[in-house]
């Protein structure tokens, strides 16, 4: 039984003629005919009594009947969804995002869900990394943004971007901008992200996060207290550029290369295996790398593209 055979059967049903039925259905009778033969065979059961004046449903041809009304909406109704679905992008989203992500992406981020998708209710949380992690896992959000997450069988993890770090802190405390060797960066007083998920986020190489962590004076799980650390000259840090623009525009802090090896991190756009990719969230990922593009392409956020 297919869709043809049940949409000539409600011909038949409606028309109680093969003619009539036929013409409808823009078929031979002969098909037609031959298509509700094999409908009886398969059902072992007669659909319609053949009488001089026409075709009159029996008991199971009336059941069919209702049967095939409902089987054909359902599909129309699924063939719409799929071609059309995308067209109107309408629902509930949850975005969660590390710090840098949401100071690079998440006002036009905003200002895109506003004027574009209306029908669109966004909800976004700012958090570190580590914890941004555990929004999704949690099934707290339906997206992440998140740095370096562990290997995990129930995550699907997409990398977006790759940042270089580099050694921050006052001109006093770390010298003028020029390159540092890593050897070098292990011998000052660092304050780093606490131990944990969160920390995982400063590098892409775990020995060398081990090395800083064993030296660090201090650990924190704030973005605004590392900032005012950093001002006031209690410590250094690693961090990008990015994490700490403003003051370095204001000169209140440097950022110096770091080498022998060079320092990186890795974005990645986060969601569950477990949950089904919707129209909301397969458009919000389009929309999430292509803001992230045209920051890092503008110059606003200085990383390489991994997508």
């Amino acid at each position: 039984m297919d869709s043809r055979q049940l949409r000539y059967f409600i011909a038949v049903y409606e028309q109680r003629n093969l003619s009539r039925a036929a013409d409808q259905a823009n078929v031979a009778q002969s098909a037609l005919s031959h298509h509700i033969a094999n409908l009886e065979a398969e059902f072992a059961t007669p659909l319609f009594e053949r009488k001089p004046r026409g075709m009159e449903p029996t008991a199971a041809g009336e059941r069919l009947y209702e049967h095939a009304r409902i089987i054909l909406r359902a599909m129309a109704a699924a063939e719409r969804e799929i071609k059309e679905g995308a067209s109107v992008i309408a629902g509930d989203i949850s975005i969660g995002m590390a710090n840098s992500g949401m100071k690079a992406i998440g006002v036009p981020l905003m200002r895109t869900v506003l004027t574009k998708y209306p029908n669109l209710k966004l909800s976004l949380t700012e958090s570190l990394s580590g914890a941004t992690l555990l929004h999704l896992l949690s099934s707290e959000v339906d997206l992440a943004l998140v740095y370096n997450p562990p290997s995990d069988k129930d995550l699907i993890a997409e990398p977006v971007l790759e940042e270089q770090m580099f050694c921050v802190g006052t001109e006093k405390l770390i010298g003028k901008k020029t390159p540092i060797p890593f050897e070098e960066v292990t011998r000052l007083p660092l304050i780093l992200l606490r131990y944990g998920l969160s920390a995982r986020a400063l590098l892409d190489d775990p020995v060398l996060l081990k090395r800083l962590e064993a030296n660090a004076i201090m650990h924190l799980n704030s973005t605004s207290g590392m900032i005012g650390a950093l001002t006031a000259g209690l410590g250094c840090t690693i961090a990008t550029t990015h994490f700490v623009s403003e003051p370095l525009k204001a000169r209140l802090l440097v950022a110096r290369e770091v080498i022998e090896p060079k320092l990186t991190r890795t974005l990645y756009l986060c969601r569950l295996r477990n949950r089904p990719m919707t129209y909301v969230m397969e458009e919000m990922c389009r929309l999430i790398r292509a803001l992230i593009a045209d920051q890092v392409g503008r110059g606003a956020w200085e990383a390489t593209l991994l997508i």
